[in-house]
């Protein structure tokens, strides 16, 4: 059954919505850290944290979606989590999904699952967060997926795979990036409000 979306066309402000990787964020993790930070977030969670079935993991966010109601919805993902939003994406064209963070993004071929991604640019503006030193994916593959996907990359370095156990609890670049894509959102809407009033006042 295709989940029924909301249109591409909201009226509110940008939710978050926090797309864990395997086994799940901690409470010290930056996933949770944006999550406390901000009532309005949602999170995805998981069936089973242990089990990478990318297809169970991409109709979770459907179901999340749904649950949660009217977006548009930025998606901050991380590691396995960031192929279930592209996996998400590609499977539903009317996801209120409409700009994704994807930080330390698996290597798909880990575990076998790259050719159930799209390999074509995203239906929403998209940036990769990637280290130099990521045991989860190379750089150099990490650049060849964000090509891809039409995604803007940055790069941290001697990052490690970006989460606690390489010291990373709280990820300031994180919410920067969220406050600048939510207000870009805004004006976007406000935008497509004012054309439409204008179209409907000539009729």
């Amino acid at each position: 059954m295709v989940p029924a979306f909301v249109s591409r066309h909201p009226r509110s402000a940008p939710r978050l919505l926090i797309v864990p990787g395997l086994h799940d964020s901690g409470p010290a993790h930056w996933q949770s850290w944006l999550q406390q930070a901000d009532r309005r977030a949602v999170r995805v969670v998981q069936r089973d944290w242990t089990q990478p079935d990318l297809d169970r993991w991409a109709s979770r966010i459907d179901s999340t979606l749904e649950r949660a109601g009217p977006g548009p919805w930025i998606a901050v993902a991380h590691s396995f989590g960031c192929l279930a939003v592209a996996r998400h994406l590609a499977l539903q064209p009317a996801s209120p999904i409409a700009a994704a963070l994807l930080v330390a993004p698996a290597d798909p071929d880990k575990f076998g699952v790259a050719a159930l991604l799209p390999t074509q640019p995203l239906a929403v503006p998209s940036t990769l967060l990637i280290s130099e030193t990521d045991p989860w994916m190379t750089a150099a593959n990490a650049r060849r997926w964000a090509q891809r996907w039409g995604s803007h990359t940055i790069n941290l370095g001697n990052a490690g795979h970006i989460n606690t156990e390489a010291g990373f609890g709280p990820l300031p670049l994180a919410r920067r990036w969220i406050t600048t894509m939510s207000q870009r959102l805004e004006r976007t809407q406000r935008a497509d409000r004012a054309a439409f009033a204008e179209w409907s006042f000539a009729l």
